[in-house]
């Protein structure tokens, strides 16, 4: 029987934005909650910025700050790597770096597992790795676990969901408070619910990585987005909603994953108003948790305390991981 280490599991963050920041201080605030609950402390050694000289919001007194990413996924004191930069250039050299030397990895990124994630999970199955990317899909109602785990007894052949909380707001205001496309965007901008430059919400490229992930695990398939149909909302107008509400449907932006040889879409889809179960309006999707970046920063750490928990290792998650980056890797 393996004795479960009681050293200290050293964390390096590669971006140390809003999410980061939060990571930092939900630390901060839930120090020795965390550390009991793991069986270990955790603490953040170090973080990598683009710009040492932008304030944070978080303290960093006690940080390593650089501008090297790879001055953290090389430290040999660092046992884990949590990723935060987005995109997938850069991201994914970190991922890949941090892996070679031997590093569990955190990520968010649902843009770099779409697109590389079966060379990232062959990567960390060959060195017997774990890659939590949890937070990358809905990581306020924790789907992948729930899929990957509590559903690992029963066959799934069609995931149907609304995936990303920007569009959908968006068809709840051109429905109930008849805005325009145009000015139904600029209010969800205002609000913070979309980014300056929406196009990947959108346009269902945000929807369609997140597709794609859950496809993957649900299926048992290798993550393939090059067979996802993308297609979003900026061609939907007033009138669309109006005459749909008129017949006793809602528009709604959909991500549909059928088992068959045809792939996976997003696309808009007219629903009977009641006929679809869990079918929301609004920003949030879930009874009692919000989308975005706070669930993020939750969901990162929750990832982060279990990959120190060895009890929790030889348990189930990091067996869990390996068993689906093995399925992967021999797809």
């Amino acid at each position: 029987m393996t004795t479960a280490s009681t050293d200290p599991i050293n964390i390096g963050l590669v971006g140390l934005g809003t999410v980061g920041a939060g990571t930092v201080n939900v630390l901060r605030r839930n120090q020795v909650e965390i550390s009991r609950r793991a069986g270990r402390e955790i603490r953040i050694r170090s973080a990598a910025v683009r710009d040492l000289k932008v304030p944070r919001d978080c303290v960093v007194d006690d940080l390593t700050l650089t501008s090297n990413p790879f001055d953290v996924t090389d430290d040999p004191e660092i046992s884990l790597v949590v990723e935060l930069v987005g995109g997938c250039r850069i991201a994914k050299e970190v991922v890949l770096r941090s892996l070679q030397q031997g590093k569990h990895v955190v990520t968010a990124n649902k843009a770099l597992i779409a697109l590389h994630g079966n060379d990232i999970f062959q990567a960390a199955h060959e060195r017997g790795l774990m890659v939590a990317f949890e937070a990358a899909v809905a990581g306020g109602i924790s789907i992948i676990k729930v899929i990957r785990e509590g559903l690992s007894g029963n066959r799934i052949d069609r995931i149907v969901g609304i995936i990303n909380g920007t569009s959908n707001y968006i068809l709840t205001l051109m429905l109930e408070e008849h805005y325009s496309f145009e000015s139904a965007l600029q209010e969800a901008q205002r609000k913070g619910f979309a980014e300056t430059d929406p196009s990947f919400d959108v346009d269902g490229i945000d929807a369609g990585h997140k597709l794609a992930i859950l496809a993957a695990i649900g299926f048992g398939i290798p993550l393939q987005f090059d067979r996802v149909h993308v297609e979003g909302i900026s061609n939907v107008t007033l009138d669309d909603i109006q005459y749909a509400a008129e017949l006793g449907y809602r528009i709604k932006h959909l991500g549909i994953a059928q088992r068959t040889r045809a792939g996976a879409g997003m696309a808009c889809a007219a629903v009977q108003r009641d006929g679809v179960q869990g079918v929301r309006d609004g920003v949030q999707l879930t009874v009692r948790r919000a989308a975005g970046r706070e669930a993020d920063r939750e969901i990162i750490f929750s990832a982060v305390r279990r990959s120190g928990d060895s009890r929790e290792y030889a348990a189930g998650d990091l067996k869990a991981d390996r068993e689906f980056v093995h399925a992967v890797a021999k797809a």
